[in-house]
């Protein structure tokens, strides 16, 4: 673990509190999709894997992890009165609407410099868009931090393909297993195994459990905020 020099990050449920950030988004985004009809709205946030009820995402769900495109074209299926093409327009200006409204999980600026101060490449691989990413990084102060970002219309691929974790390391000059896959759902960290990162850390502030994670997470986290302590032993 201590041949460890790069960082890659997922962004929600990782970096931001995924329900304190991301619940009244996918309301909106189901009514959006709903063109209004709050009935419309509530069957599609089930079938994105939303409880409405308590507006908990399930693991690995359409809504936990899913690019734009992918939530776009289930909720056309799913009875949407929009084509996908336009829902995936008008969703990812929803939610780089919504870039500074979210929640993050810790100081990020601070825990970042930290990180930097340890030599580290530290990037965002995102199933957002890099609009939203950029926005959301930007507010936060990390951005000039940051030596790569990737959204799943950066046209690295997307999760859980190992196209960003790729770009990751021809951008920082880094090899795979010098990179470590920070996520909270189990496509963050399939896209680590599948790139050959050296090691793969679940989150558990975000829709996954430990035991969606452990089959794919070398380590299990309670926060980003424990990384430091479990790879260098400070904290």
């Amino acid at each position: 673990m201590t041949d460890i020099r790069g960082l890659l990050f997922d962004k929600d449920g990782t970096l931001l509190d995924y329900a304190a950030s991301w619940a009244p988004i996918n309301r909106r985004a189901a009514l959006l999709a709903a063109g209004g009809d709050l009935a419309l709205a509530e069957r599609l946030l089930v079938q994105a894997g939303v409880d409405p009820a308590t507006d908990l995402a399930a693991a690995d769900s359409l809504l936990a992890a899913a690019n734009t495109a992918e939530i776009a074209a289930a909720w056309a299926r799913g009875g949407s009165p929009f084509a996908a093409d336009r829902l995936t327009r008008d969703l990812d200006a929803l939610f780089h609407s919504s870039a500074t409204s979210v929640v993050p999980v810790t100081d990020l600026a601070a825990l970042f410099r930290g990180y930097k101060a340890r030599g580290l490449k530290l990037g965002i691989a995102s199933s957002d868009n890099a609009a939203s990413i950029g926005a959301t990084a930007r507010h936060f102060g990390i951005d000039g931090m940051l030596d790569f970002i990737a959204g799943y219309d950066s046209g690295h691929g997307v999760k859980p393909e190992p196209g960003m974790v790729e770009a990751f390391c021809r951008a920082t000059g880094l090899t795979a297993a010098q990179v470590a896959m920070v996520g909270d759902n189990t496509h963050d960290l399939a896209m680590g195994r599948a790139a050959g990162v050296g090691l793969t850390i679940g989150v558990l502030t975000g829709t996954g459990s430990r035991d969606t994670l452990r089959p794919l997470a070398d380590l299990c986290l309670p926060s980003i905020v424990d990384i430091e302590a479990a790879l260098w032993g400070a904290g």
